[in-house]
């Protein structure tokens, strides 16, 4: 794999200073929590998707105070804290795993689907605009909201435009969902109409020259949501050549080291991913879009979520020294 950087920083050099640095902020006291984070290093913003914090309990304030503690200023955040937040229906139960649904709960489902439905078109986006402001009182940008089955073929059209509002009201400028060819036919002119970017998030299945097909051209504000370490897994290509060529179509990029073919996600600095090298082009091109954490290594013994992406961050930081 061919990498445009010599960095004179071994991987092993880095987090083992992230470690050491993450241990300092998390445990600097009263003063840290009291104080606005600032994530942004050399002017890289290096934020976090909230996935990032799956392991704990994750309600948008629960969020928020892992953000802080983390000292990072922008987020991914997941729809579904966003939601709750706002109020949604809690869901109902679903049939177990592997089993079909009876007709009794089919019927349950399909009353749950509806009240959710009803509930997202009469929501006042206030609801959002407060989530917005609880965010940003304590120094934290939500960038980017994710709404992964945005655009899908069996959502009606007025769902889809309830989504850009809240993207809109959370002061965000993208929404992130799965990377779907169909869904950028139908959301393209929609996003072209609210000025706000769909960035398309990829797994293992991407190509070298999957945005090289028609994807992009249904709207100007289609984007990509590029995902490092899954890019690297899936091609044993660096991510690189996509950055430099798609740069003015990128809304965020996710960060995580992984191994060529396939292989397993890995503390930073243990894999393939070239997270410094991509890192610094950044820095050097002065591209603006927020790269954000997404931890998915396995999370050692005795640590938890917060711990490990403050790792994370710490890594990004001397990275972009």
């Amino acid at each position: 794999m061919n990498e445009p950087f010599n960095s004179n920083l071994t991987r092993r050099g880095f987090i083992q200073a992230g470690a050491a640095a993450a241990a300092t902020t998390l445990f600097a006291g009263k003063s840290f929590a009291q104080s606005k984070p600032d994530s942004n290093f050399g002017g890289v913003q290096i934020g976090t998707i909230t996935y990032s914090f799956r392991s704990m309990p994750s309600t948008a304030e629960d969020i928020l105070k892992y953000t802080v503690e983390c000292g990072i200023s922008s987020v991914e955040l997941m729809g579904e804290p966003a939601e709750q937040f706002a109020g949604i229906p809690p869901a109902g139960p679903r049939p177990r795993r592997g089993q079909q649904p009876t007709d009794e709960e089919r019927k349950a489902m399909e009353k749950q689907r509806d009240a959710i439905r009803e509930w997202r078109l009469s929501v006042p986006m206030s609801k959002y605009e407060a989530l917005r402001k609880m965010y940003n009182d304590a120094g934290v940008a939500i960038d980017v909201v994710k709404f992964g089955s945005i655009g899908d073929a069996n959502m009606p059209d007025d769902e889809i435009e309830y989504y850009f509002k809240v993207a809109r009201a959370l002061g965000s400028k993208g929404i992130t969902r799965e990377l779907s060819e169909d869904a950028a036919k139908r959301l393209g002119p929609i996003a072209d109409q609210h000025k706000i970017m769909i960035g398309f998030h990829n797994h293992t299945q991407i190509k070298p020259d999957t945005y090289d097909g028609p994807i992009l051209s249904y709207g100007k504000y289609l984007g990509i949501n590029l995902d490092v370490g899954h890019y690297l897994a899936g091609t044993n290509e660096s991510p690189i050549p996509i950055l430099e060529k798609f740069h003015d179509r990128i809304l965020n990029l996710h960060l995580k080291d992984r191994k060529l073919d396939n292989g397993a996600n890995l503390p930073w600095g243990e894999g393939d991913t070239p997270l410094v090298e991509i890192l610094q082009l950044m820095k050097k091109e002065k591209w603006t879009f927020p790269a954000e954490i997404e931890l998915e290594y396995a999370i050692p013994e005795g640590s938890d979520a917060v711990k490990e992406v403050a790792k994370c961050v710490q890594y990004c930081k001397k990275a972009l020294a």
